[in-house]
């Protein structure tokens, strides 16, 4: 008896078998396969194929190439000899029984998915899986029915070492090599070279003028008599490092801290200095490298960093001539959202970003560098694979991390080892340390905030960061050499007057301030008076304050404001004339065009923030004067563009079918393949042209109503598919024939009609 078909083995499934096939293989469900010859086709393409091939594990695979090397795609072939094809025969029969376990599971996987079929003895395999895996697969040759396996070992015997590890070379596949030694023909006697030796044995076979193939036979002999060893069907173990759950949480706080402290960085540089967009799209190699000198770090957080604020919505392009990267309306919200709530906007950001930051710097086909920010970055599939890795660490016992991310990449690529493409293992690589600097991941384990974000509960995740992240501190540090240290983060409140009089010296867990004479001036111009500042610093320093500092903003005070600045462009008013006219004697005044319009006012025609800078510059200390009188702050806000909110489109997985359209489906297939085999009476067509009589057609129809007979039917769907059923009519009238499945169909729409023939 033959060898049963796919179609005929999809055939005699049952329905939970189909439903589990259909919902694995997706793309064999759509549109509704006509019956389980279309189904069987469709499955056995070469690309759906590829598909369900990229969800398999290496063990599974493995299998699966060992039915291609022994013929499965030609021949049936029986377990027993797939069995001998993988890690050979154990001595200890509980590893024995394993491994045989391992296999019986693997078939039984490539069962369900329809890349296998049959019973233990008769396993076939569509013959386009061996366009998926290529002309060698297992790294493997093609036989070659001429060489004896009983002179293989003679043969081995006799070679040297030299072609013993050309031998060995091959065998680790691929199994070609290309040389020039391929062109000649020459006998064992007079052979000089590897190859010469070795073609003359009939070790190697010769393909063409430069190439040269290990027979497949040869290859598994210097395999150890098998295709795959028996490590291939486990999968490698995980180390991890245990730690306590709190102390993995803290660990990934002061890591988010320090990259939120980056992103507020960056924001208020771009709200000042905007960074061109690229012709091309994207940010140049010299602005990233000037980001990354400004915040610090290396080119590879700055990436980081962009992307993120790009895909959080809180930078954008403006809409200009010359285009621009500036910070959105968002920004101000987010830089007053608490710190836990700026991490979870970062952290969804990093999650469903479709593109790899990664990849920023790496070369392109044309040996073009890949700029941050371009469309070349853009990879829809990056979130699932950001997903896979932080599902990993996920399923580790509570504060468990790995200890190797080599070894995460190891156990990653055994699970999917066709799944990612070349860039496979660097995306783990890459998702691990973005991770880390995000502080979602740390000391190789998921935090509570990461789990909670990965479960879809964004509010857990931010009450959680909340939780491990440091208590902000309603205090200062100051110092004789006046430098303020900021033992923690401090309360919002606090860090903005601190900010207003202070420059960043050092950033971190400890924040180091210093206060200028330019520092303390930029708060005068704010408006702060020296009172405030001496009783911001008396009140908020847990140490006494030093007399420098108090010497220093009352100096600074005490020279501040003297001059009045105006807009005439701008104006210059004091009630010293001394003063004034040690200002007309310098040479500012003729760079500025100032002139006096009173004894005590001057004017210039330039703009007023230029004309005080322009002071500043040689030794005045000027103030901003409104038209109330009032001391202005000149500084400026920052620009911003309106946010175009962030769409995120989530392509990690395709939609899952519903249970009730994998029923309509099988349903469907089965009537398909009810049709297919009933027999016939004699069938009676519709003339083409669509204007023909049929009265036969409905006379039969009538017939097949009256006598309750099934009647095959074909029909033309609305998608103009040729289709076949068969029904039992209850109804033929006003132009539909209706069966007692309750089903409709227009009976200008068949094309033909048969009584099915009793058995």
């Amino acid at each position: 008896m033959a060898a049963p078909t796919l179609a005929e083995w999809l055939r005699s499934a049952t329905d939970d078998m189909l439903t589990a096939l259909l919902r694995a293989r997706r793309d064999l469900a759509t549109p509704p396969p006509a019956d389980s010859g279309v189904l069987a086709t469709r499955a056995g393409t070469a690309g759906s194929i590829a598909r369900a091939c990229e969800n398999l594990d290496t063990a599974t695979i493995a299998v699966l190439e060992c039915l291609l090397v022994a013929g499965a795609d030609a021949e049936p072939v029986s377990e027993q000899d797939l069995a001998g094809l993988i890690g050979g025969q154990e001595a200890d029969p509980h590893a024995e029984a394993r491994r045989l376990t391992a296999i019986s599971s693997a078939l039984d996987a490539l069962r369900g998915l329809a890349l296998v079929w049959g019973t233990a003895d008769e396993l076939s395999v569509a013959p386009a899986a061996r366009e998926v895996f290529g002309p060698y697969p297992a790294g493997l040759g093609t036989t070659a029915p001429a060489l004896e396996p009983a002179e293989l070992d003679p043969a081995l015997a006799e070679v040297g070492d030299d072609e013993r590890a050309l031998l060995r070379t091959l065998a680790g596949g691929p199994p070609i090599g290309r040389t020039k030694d391929a062109a000649l023909d020459v006998p064992l006697a007079s052979a000089t070279t590897p190859v010469q030796k070795l073609l003359a044995r009939r070790l190697l076979r010769r393909r063409d003028d430069q190439t040269v193939e290990l027979p497949a036979e040869l290859g598994i002999v210097l395999r150890g008599g098998v295709v795959h060893p028996g490590d291939v069907l486990t999968e490698p173990e995980l180390p991890v490092s245990p730690h306590q759950q709190s102390t993995v949480d803290q660990a990934a706080a002061g890591e988010a801290m320090e990259f939120l402290r980056h992103a507020e960085t960056l924001l208020r540089l771009w709200s000042t200095q905007p960074s061109p967009v690229l012709k091309s799209g994207g940010l140049g190699v010299r602005e990233l490298r000037r980001i990354a000198r400004e915040l610090d770090a290396d080119d590879t957080r700055a990436t980081l960093l962009v992307e993120l604020l790009a895909g959080a919505g809180l930078v954008a392009t403006s809409e200009e001539v010359s285009s621009e990267w500036v910070p959105t309306t968002l920004t101000d919200s987010w830089l007053a959202s608490p710190p836990s709530g700026r991490w979870l906007t970062l952290a969804q950001a990093w999650l469903d970003l479709p593109r790899l930051p990664g990849l920023a710097g790496e070369r392109d086909a044309k040996d073009k560098a890949l700029a941050p920010l371009s469309e070349d970055l853009r990879r829809p599939l990056a979130p699932a694979g950001r997903r896979r890795v932080l599902t990993v660490l996920a399923d580790l016992p509570e504060g468990a991390g790995v200890k190797s991310v080599d070894e995460l990449v190891a156990l990653l690529a055994w699970r999917a080892p066709r799944r990612g493409g070349r860039l496979r293992d660097e995306t783990v690589r890459w998702a691990m340390a973005e991770a880390t600097a995000i502080g979602a991941v740390a000391l190789g384990a998921l935090t509570s905030a990461s789990a909670a974000l990965l479960a879809d509960d964004p509010h857990g995740a931010a009450a959680a960061m909340a939780d491990a992240m440091p208590r902000p501190v309603g205090h200062v540090l100051v110092q004789a050499d006046l430098t303020v240290v900021a033992p923690g983060p401090l309360e919002p409140e606090l860090a903005t007057e601190i900010m207003a009089v202070a420059d960043v010296e050092s950033a971190g867990h400890a924040t180091v301030y210093r206060v200028t004479e330019s520092s303390v001036r930029r708060a005068l111009d704010s408006g702060k008076t020296a009172s405030e500042l001496q009783e911001l610093f008396r009140t908020r320093s847990a140490t006494p304050v030093p007399q420098s500092l108090e010497y220093l903003i009352d100096d600074v005070s005490r020279r501040h404001g003297r001059l009045r600045g105006g807009a005439a462009a701008a104006f210059l008013r004091c009630d010293d004339e001394v003063l004034l006219a040690e200002v007309m004697s310098n040479q500012v005044a003729s760079r500025y065009e100032l002139r006096k319009i009173a004894p005590t006012v001057l004017v210039s025609p330039y703009p007023l923030a230029e004309m005080l800078d322009g002071l500043r510059a040689v030794g005045f200390a000027p103030a901003a004067e409104g038209p109330d009188g009032r001391t202005l702050d000149l500084r400026p806000s920052g620009r911003r563009i309106p946010s175009r909110g962030r769409q995120v489109r989530r392509i990690s997985e395709p939609g899952a079918i519903s249970a009730e359209q994998l029923a309509a489906v099988i349903t469907h297939l089965r009537a398909g393949d009810r049709a297919a085999s009933s027999r016939r009476g004699t069938v009676v067509r519709l003339p083409a042209g669509g204007g023909a009589d049929t009265s036969a057609t409905l006379a039969l129809l009538a017939r097949a109503t009256r006598e309750q007979r099934e009647v095959w039917i074909g029909f033309v769907d609305s998608h103009g598919t040729a289709r076949q059923r068969v029904v039992t009519p209850v109804r033929v009238g006003g132009g539909m024939l209706e069966s007692s499945e309750n089903e409709r169909y227009p009976l200008h729409r068949i094309t033909s009609a048969a009584l099915v023939e009793d058995e």
